[in-house]
This record gives structure tokens, sequence and C-alpha cells, in this order.
């Protein structure tokens, strides 16, 4: 039956593990568990109208596609199970490492990223539901701070994945969505990026970045030959989403939260 709780943030994992966090508003979700071998207690994404079988190609897609079809809260998140969104201050002890990590050319990659092995100091510094919710009164959207690249999105792209991508989304926008054209160019110029599809919004706002997302996403794979992307490459939707998502915010200039991402190192060996 659908979920109509009021808040509910999703943890995607991508094997069987810990639930953690294990507190209110926070639902762990096994993306890919179709094609998973041996047991899990974590919820599917293979119940309902379902992507779970595509997960190799789709990533935490497969999840956020689950909870669009078949999941309804107030209120919808998207996690991973090593990365968290923080809407509490970052210690000075951070900031002082920060500075550190600018001094030494690492600022850029490092942007808007907690990477901690405390996990005791900062399990309790999770974005609550009751924090969200908070947010959202006055913002349509809490994103990651937005990724800091040193090319544009377009140059950095094609530094990492093959441009015919970017080529074929092109003309599939020109297509199918053309009032977005202008904001997709606009989008691949920038040099700051909504990475890790991650995201909390009220359901409307969810919804209908969904419905637009897997439009486009789906018209995508009609016309390629999934066969050719090899090893890292398989993850093609999930690289592609984060730039559309991206233009998708800018071209409906959403009042964007922008908060930290902790990001826990060894986070197994705390469990």
């Amino acid at each position: 039956m659908p979920n109509s709780d009021n808040c509910k943030i999703y943890v995607f994992h991508y094997k069987n593990g810990e639930a953690f966090p294990n507190s209110a508003g926070y639902t762990h979700i096994l993306a890919g568990k179709e094609n998973c071998t041996g047991k899990s207690d974590l919820t599917g994404d293979n119940t309902g109208e379902n992507i779970s079988v595509k997960n190799k190609y789709y990533s935490e897609l497969t999840g956020i596609y689950w909870i669009f079809k078949n999941q309804r809260s107030k209120i919808v998140g998207t996690s991973h199970y090593r990365r968290f969104f923080t809407a509490k201050g970052e210690p000075l002890e951070y900031k002082l490492k920060r500075l550190l990590y600018y001094l030494a050319g690492m600022n850029t990659g490092r942007h808007g990223l907690i990477y901690t092995s405390d996990y005791k100091f900062w399990k309790n510094r999770i974005l609550t539901c009751e924090e969200a919710t908070s947010l959202l009164n006055d913002f349509d959207a809490i994103m990651p701070e937005r990724r800091k690249l040193r090319q544009t999105i377009e140059k950095h792209y094609v530094k990492y994945h093959d441009i015919a991508d970017l080529q074929l989304l092109r003309k599939i926008i020109t297509e199918i969505a053309p009032e977005y054209t202008g904001s997709f160019e606009n989008t691949l110029q920038q040099k700051r990026l909504y990475a890790n599809n991650m995201m909390v919004m009220k359901s409307p706002n969810f919804k209908a970045l969904c419905s637009w997302l897997f439009m486009i996403l789906f018209e995508f794979e009609k016309r390629v030959n999934l066969a050719e992307y090899k090893d890292y490459q398989q993850r093609i939707f999930g690289f592609i989403s984060e730039r559309l998502i991206t233009t998708w915010v800018n071209h409906h200039n959403l009042r964007v939260k922008e908060l930290q991402l902790i990001y826990f190192k060894n986070l197994k060996k705390q469990l």
C-alpha cells in the first residue's frame, strides 16, 4: 500500500547492509533488488511498478523510480547509504581542515562534502524530517551544495564520458521538451552541478521532476545500445540524470536550500 507518512527520506543501498540511520522518517531501499542474490531484509525496489532489473544502468534511479510510482508522502527525500544531508553547522575543526584542502588545491573536489570516520559525532547531525519540513516552508527544494567543476558541465562530461550522449540529449530535448532547450544549454555552460541524485522536495515538485526526468531517460534508452556501455560507463543514466536534474531545477527557478553532505568513510567498521 502507498505510504502516507508526512515525510520520508529514502536511503539507497547497493547490497545488503545495516539500515543506518535507524531513525524516524528514514526508509532503507535495496536498489536493484531484482538482480540481487541472497536474502536481504531491506525493502526492495522490485515491487509494484518498477525498473529494478535495469539497476546496472540506472543506479539509484531504479529506487527513485520506485518511490515515484509506488510511495506517497508529503515530503520525499533521497540519500545514499554513506552520504547524508546535514543542516547542522560545520564545527571549527572541520572548517580548518577545509582551509587546508583549499591551500592544497583540493577544495574543488571536496566542496560541500564532509568526509569523516567519526560516526559517533556525526550520526546525530544527519538531517531530520523535522528540519526538512521546516526548511521546505521557505524553500522549494533541499539539494546538495553544488559541486564545483574546473570546467563547464559540458566539458567535464566529455572528459569522462562520450560526447555522443550529450548530443543525443540535445536532440531528444529539442524534440519532446523544447521549452527546456535554452535551460539545458545554459546549464551545460555552468561550472556548478547538483550531484549524487540527492534531493528533498514536497511531493508535487518531486513528482513533476520525476515525470520529466524519466520521460527523457526512457527516450534516451530507446535510442542507444546499452550493451556498448561497459564497466564504469554502464551507470550512464545516473550520470546524465545529474545534468538533467540540474537543468530542471534551473529551468523552474526553484528556491533551493543547499546543504552539505556528510560522507562517512569506513562506515561498516563503525556499525
